[in-house]
């Protein structure tokens, strides 16, 4: 129960009360900052949102979800106060990784979600039941960014986290620059042991690649419903696997000193971990390499290539066979309508696609990019 004490935890810390208190405060100021805690205000009933499972069977049947480096996470959960970063590739997100805790009976976190996946009955959902709370995303006002921080500094005494530092799905594929605005408060925690655990998850096809792909770049909020709606229009025929990989833990100690820069270096060393843990899976490494048309033979040779260049980084790699590599991704990206195959040509389909999951290894071969202070 995310409740009460909390609020009152929340209202008395020096950094809060600064905003409505006299002499530099705004007494005017604290109705904002009590209708944003009720909004963040949440119940996690564990016990119900095990049995969403069942409900949702027809679509996470087709996810076969796959854990790797449980040892890390276990040994943080062992010893201290966790939060999980993940990046974010699709709504299916939010299910997966937090079945996958289900799955191996692990402590389950509160997720932070963006403010459009709160609206109608999934809002009541999470507010009641996933006990997630809602982010407002490119918010300004200083009253709800320092409430938004207190409330996590104090939630993490009694909870873990788990949140996605890119701010949004990725529309374009790739790996997005982290916000630091969770990371501000994660290091306002005074938590004896917090450990942060990277968190990378990667899918042989992406449910919303068709809907993402041809955007590139996010325009407007649209309403989830909506989304939901174009979800399951692209769920017909669609199968694939989910490879959830935890990484080893950034481990932060109550009372260390932050400046503005340590925020900034640490959210850059956890996204560029979550990088190199997320899986190189075999539709990623043919979309990197194929042209308009490519010989079978050729585009074999050219997988390979990437594999062994990947191979020689460190990468997390799914196959390190080129003509493997090959079949899985083209019978994969037939069926889709992403490329066919014509005798010993392959030819493209659906550009935008194809470049939408190219762009999925583009952090592994290119330097990473200053994260975001927003």
């Amino acid at each position: 129960m995310i409740g009460e004490d909390l609020r009152q935890a929340v209202l008395a810390r020096e950094d809060v009360r600064r905003l409505y208190e006299p002499p530099d405060g705004d007494p005017a100021a604290l109705p904002r900052i009590e209708g944003y805690l009720e909004e963040l205000r949440a119940t996690q009933r564990h016990s119900i949102y095990r049995a969403l499972k069942h409900p949702l069977y027809p679509i996470l049947r087709k996810v076969e979800r796959v854990a790797e480096g449980l040892p890390h996470l276990r040994k943080a959960l062992d010893t201290g106060r966790v939060v999980y970063v993940s990046n974010h590739k699709s709504h299916l997100d939010y299910l997966v990784e937090l079945l996958i805790l289900e799955d191996f009976d692990l402590r389950p976190p509160i997720i932070a979600a963006g403010i459009n996946l709160f609206g109608g009955a999934l809002g009541l959902l999470h507010k009641h039941v996933t006990g997630a709370i809602p982010i407002r995303r490119g918010a300004r006002d200083a009253a709800y960014l320092v409430t938004l921080k207190a409330f996590v500094a104090e939630l993490l005494q009694s909870h873990d986290l788990f949140f996605y530092p890119e701010g949004g799905r990725s529309y374009s594929g790739e790996l997005k620059t982290a916000k630091t605005g969770l990371f501000n408060a994660i290091v306002l925690a005074e938590v004896p042991v917090l450990h942060i655990v990277p968190v990378a998850i990667a899918y042989d096809l992406v449910l919303e690649d068709r809907i993402l792909a041809p955007q590139v770049t996010k325009g407007r909020q649209r309403p989830f419903s909506r989304e939901l709606a174009e979800m399951v229009g692209t769920a017909v025929g669609y199968q694939s696997r989910a490879f959830v990989t935890f990484g080893a833990p950034v481990t932060l100690t109550g009372g260390e000193s932050r400046s503005r820069r340590d925020v900034i270096d640490l959210a850059q060393t956890v996204l560029a971990a979550v990088g190199r843990l997320h899986k190189a899976l075999p539709t990623a490494l043919v979309a990197s390499v194929m042209r308009p048309s490519m010989p079978r033979g050729e585009l074999v040779a050219a997988v390979q290539g990437l594999i062994d260049r990947l191979a020689d980084s460190g990468a997390n790699l799914g196959t390190t066979n080129g003509a493997e590599a090959v079949e899985q991704a083209l019978a994969l990206f037939e069926e889709r309508g992403v490329l066919q195959p014509e005798g010993d040509i392959v030819r493209v389909r659906d550009r935008f696609v194809l470049r939408y999951y190219a762009r999925q290894l583009k952090h592994l071969l290119v330097p990473a990019r200053p994260s975001s202070e927003a």
